[in-house]
């Protein structure tokens, strides 16, 4: 898959979160803004040549976009999509906590892909 596809399916798993997350799958919702979070952190991570098929190597990535930015936002927010993503199987985020978070996932995403050159 190259990076304009991991964009496309970020950006898609942005989306189909929204969706989720208005007919109240909760579940759903969580995972897809994680896929989106993951997904554009694989672009970023594909353009520049380094490793990312594994979940350590993405937490790596993200440390490396940090780095060469200087955005201190990126690793906590990757962290809340890491939070999404547990929610799906422990389904422990109160209503307030998803909604709070969501736009710091959104937030992720677009500053990520916006690294993307």
């Amino acid at each position: 898959m190259v990076s304009e596809e991991h964009i496309q399916t970020a950006q898609d798993f942005l989306e189909a979160s929204d969706r989720e997350f208005a007919a109240g799958d909760v579940l759903q919702g969580s995972e897809k803004l994680w896929g989106a979070a993951s997904h554009a952190v694989m672009a970023a991570a594909q353009q520049r040549g380094w490793p990312y098929s594994k979940h350590n190597a993405l937490k790596i990535a993200v440390r490396r976009l940090y780095q060469e930015s200087g955005d201190e936002t990126l690793e906590g927010d990757f962290s809340t999509a890491e939070k999404f993503h547990a929610n799906l199987y422990h389904d422990f985020m109160e209503d307030y906590q998803i909604e709070g978070d969501r736009p710091l996932v959104r937030r992720f995403v677009g500053r990520v892909l916006g690294l993307i050159g």
